[in-house]
């Protein structure tokens, strides 16, 4: 057998590849796959059935054939007159079998073997198929020896010898015919599946993946946006779903640019105001010294004004840095940060409010976090605490309360003030929402939701009202990471 050539063996593998990767190609091979397997469902019980019909055929002349044998009288037949009805029934030999006794016609002697007995008394939907497909299998040139029920009167059963020749060669001729007619309307049904399939789901499918990769390689050119279709089924749904989402990533990306070059110039206008703060700073520290008391009055509203605009520019850079290093975890008591974190906090207030600290910590307590930023998301927190105790103007009470839970530790830290306006809770964690109070930048809990999130965790507000805040904090262990 010559090998066959390198190109066409190579386009052959390309093809092949090309039907076994592609969705429409899968959908080619899948429908050929289920047209065979559906020819073979016809094929198979319509060959059983129409051979079951040979055979019935075959028993029926061999009835009337002998049927006169059994009047009375028959036997008086001359021997040329049996054996020309037994010629025109197809057999070599015809047996009934009754109760008491058997009687066998035939026109020669008995052929020397027996090649296969179909017993058609017992036999159902299943053992027809079987014959049937032995029947095709063989060439013909067996004898069979068939058994059946019979309608002859007081007779059991009927059982004829013949050759499968001639049965074989109609169920061959009728085999041939439901091939044709089966692989002609399969091949039909084939194709307008296909096309069906093809045009309803492979091609827009294929259109919204195009539109994905095309996407995906400019997401910030609109052409890129797939059109979606007027279609109301699933895929024009998902057509306008992602549709909506390429316009909204499109719309971040726009403003991820714009805010990005607005935040490079806001980064370079704060450098220079935090040196310009330093030198106010230094300046107001010197007038607190002064003996004038009208300086001694606006003294510490100045002093308070520049440490707002130091800590708004601090804030600012920190959290506009793209570059916040990840967790550098390691074991350590929780209790101590929790401590420095609320003295630095309420040293820090800028009117002398009295404040109360309840540290309800155990003294085991501890955690794998970063020390650095675990210290700054308790510093951020609680210095929303001091400054809404310090704009009540009268004394407060915070409560920082901490526990294990499995693998995860929380931290709850709870004061008795005013509470946050519900217009602001909504956008409480996003940058420069919660600037509406006075002295305060926006950024503190948006840097510590960054933080806890980049430990695995989270800060979420519990409860405010009239009767205090209540914010937790949760934070898992590394080897949850």
């Amino acid at each position: 057998m010559p090998s066959m050539p390198g190109p066409t063996r190579a386009r052959l593998a390309a093809a092949w590849g090309l039907a076994a990767h592609s969705l429409s190609g899968r959908l080619l091979l899948l429908t050929v796959l289920y047209v065979m397997v559906a020819e073979v469902l016809i094929f198979v019980p319509s060959v059983g059935r129409y051979h079951r019909e040979l055979l019935d055929n075959h028993i029926a002349s061999a009835e009337l054939a002998v049927l006169p044998f059994t009047e009375p009288g028959g036997d008086q037949l001359s021997g040329e007159v049996r054996s020309h009805l037994l010629e025109r029934a197809g057999a070599m030999s015809v047996l009934l079998t009754s109760t008491d006794r058997r009687e066998l016609y035939q026109i020669s002697d008995m052929p020397p073997r027996i090649d296969a007995t179909i017993d058609l008394v017992d036999g159902g939907a299943f053992a027809n198929m079987i014959w049937g497909l032995d029947c095709l299998w063989h060439d013909g040139t067996r004898i069979l020896h068939v058994i059946a029920p019979t309608r002859i009167p007081h007779v059991e059963s009927i059982g004829i010898v013949l050759g499968e020749g001639e049965i074989r060669a109609a169920l061959v001729s009728y085999a041939d015919r439901v091939i044709v007619t089966g692989l002609i309307v399969s091949l039909v049904t084939a194709v307008l599946v296909f096309l069906s399939l093809y045009f309803v789901f492979v091609r827009p499918m294929r259109k919204v993946t195009e539109a994905m990769v095309a996407f995906r390689s400019n997401p910030e050119n609109p052409a890129n946006i797939v059109q979606a279709s007027a279609r109301q089924d699933e895929i024009g749904i998902a057509e306008r779903e992602l549709a909506a989402m390429q316009r909204d990533l499109y719309g971040f990306l726009q403003q991820k640019n714009r805010l990005a070059a607005l935040g490079a110039a806001v980064a370079r206008i704060q450098h220079d105001l935090r040196n310009i703060l330093a030198n106010a700073q230094l300046a107001s520290d010197r007038l607190s010294d002064s003996e004038d008391p009208v300086v001694k009055k606006l003294a510490p509203r100045l002093v308070a004004s520049i440490d707002r605009a130091v800590s708004l520019a601090t804030n600012t850079l920190r959290y506009g840095r793209a570059d916040e290093r990840p967790p550098q975890r390691k074991s350590l008591a929780l209790g101590a940060i929790l401590s420095e974190a609320a003295e630095a906090a309420i040293e820090a207030r800028i009117v002398p409010v009295e404040i109360a600290l309840a540290l309800d910590v155990a003294g085991d307590l501890r955690i794998e976090a970063d020390p650095e930023q675990l210290y700054r998301i308790a510093l951020n927190i609680l210095r929303n605490a001091v400054e809404a105790l310090v704009e009540r103007a009268t004394p407060g009470r915070i409560a920082i309360r901490a526990e294990r839970r499995g693998q995860r530790v929380f931290i709850e830290i709870e004061d008795d003030g005013p509470g946050i306006p519900e217009t602001v809770r909504e956008r409480l964690f996003q940058p420069f929402a919660s600037a509406a109070r006075a002295g305060g930048s926006g950024l503190g809990l948006a840097i510590a939701r960054d933080l806890a999130r980049g430990h695995g965790g989270d800060i979420v507000l519990v409860t405010s009202g009239e009767g205090g805040t209540l914010f937790r904090i949760e934070l898992p262990d590394s080897e949850l990471l």
